[in-house]
């Protein structure tokens, strides 16, 4: 990755600025987790059953925990090494929710957790490419983020997306190996299709619209089914559509009080039990205040 600064009319390329160690990679991530990733910081150099782990995470929107890890060089196998922090993050269920419990003096009990959501980050300055493929599966918990830093205190934190056909690994799994067919059979991997499927085709219609209308919005908003609803982030999340029989429910993610809509279409949820991110929802059968939902939407735009 190249990153520039503007001198007047020219473009200078600023120098990338290499990680001296694990541990600086580390203090970055945990220093701004909640910021940069979404997640909440349970415990830095957890360890568990004689196994260490760097960061333990946890994402409220899905109720799941999620391990980080970091590295600096290529020199390993994010593959075995997923699958052996999966193994222990499903088989010591107790021990992560003890701690959880006792970070935040809460009494988080172990079915309140979305175990299918479990998830390991990979973060390191760059990816081979055999390590990208070895975890190239729809249905496989186990994500890449990179992260540079370059002069003038610039970082850039870049999560590798999956490639558009991905097979699943329940369907490429060696039968002998029980510690992978155990993990993949809890773990669940959430798909627009499913969302879609069984509704109507006006429904359908009705969703691609509002979606391609949220894309629009700007380019780099990406989607992320979730159990309940679809999400579409940008440095966070800004909207999510629950589809439903007749229509669609869509939650815009701003706090009570900051979103202006001078034609009260939304509705205050902030005190009533809701699916989705934010204290706004509105729900749609048509596309009548299509524009209008739009701008709505586009004031959760955090750039």
């Amino acid at each position: 990755m190249q990153i520039f600064y503007k001198n007047k009319a020219n473009l200078c390329q600023l120098k990338e600025m290499p990680f001296r160690r694990e541990k600086d990679i580390q203090a970055i991530f945990e220093n701004n987790l909640t910021q940069t990733t979404g997640l909440i910081l349970v415990k830095s150099e957890f360890s568990v059953q004689n196994q260490r782990i760097d960061t333990l995470a946890f994402d409220a929107e899905n109720n799941a925990f999620v391990i980080i890890e970091y590295k600096r060089n290529h020199n390993y196998s994010v593959f075995d090494q997923g699958i052996s922090y999966l193994n222990t993050l499903l088989k010591h269920k107790a021990d992560f929710v003890l701690e959880y419990n006792e970070r935040f003096d809460q009494s988080l009990r172990k079915n309140q957790v979305d175990w299918s959501q479990s998830k390991v980050v990979f973060v390191a300055p760059a990816f081979n490419q055999t390590q990208k493929q070895a975890v190239d599966f729809k249905d496989l918990n186990i994500e890449l983020w990179e992260i540079k830093q370059f002069e003038n205190d610039i970082v850039v934190i870049n999560g590798l997306p999956k490639s558009a056909y991905q097979p699943s690994i329940k369907l490429s799994n060696d039968k002998n190996n029980d510690e992978l067919a155990k993990i993949t059979k809890e773990l669940k991997t959430y798909s627009e299709d499913e969302h879609l499927l069984g509704k109507s085709d006006d429904v359908v219609e009705l969703y691609q619209i509002f979606k391609q209308g949220i894309l629009n919005l700007n380019p780099e908003i990406t989607t992320t089914a979730k159990k309940l609803y679809i999400s579409f982030k940008l440095n966070g999340t800004i909207s999510d559509i629950e589809i439903q029989k007749s229509g669609l429910k869509i939650a815009i993610n701003m706090k009570k009080g900051e979103l202006d809509d001078p034609k009260n279409l939304t509705k205050d949820v902030s005190a009533i039990g809701h699916w989705g991110n934010g204290d706004y929802q509105v729900i749609v059968k048509d596309t009548e205040n299509l524009e209008y939902i739009m701008s709505l939407i586009k004031q959760a735009l955090k750039i």
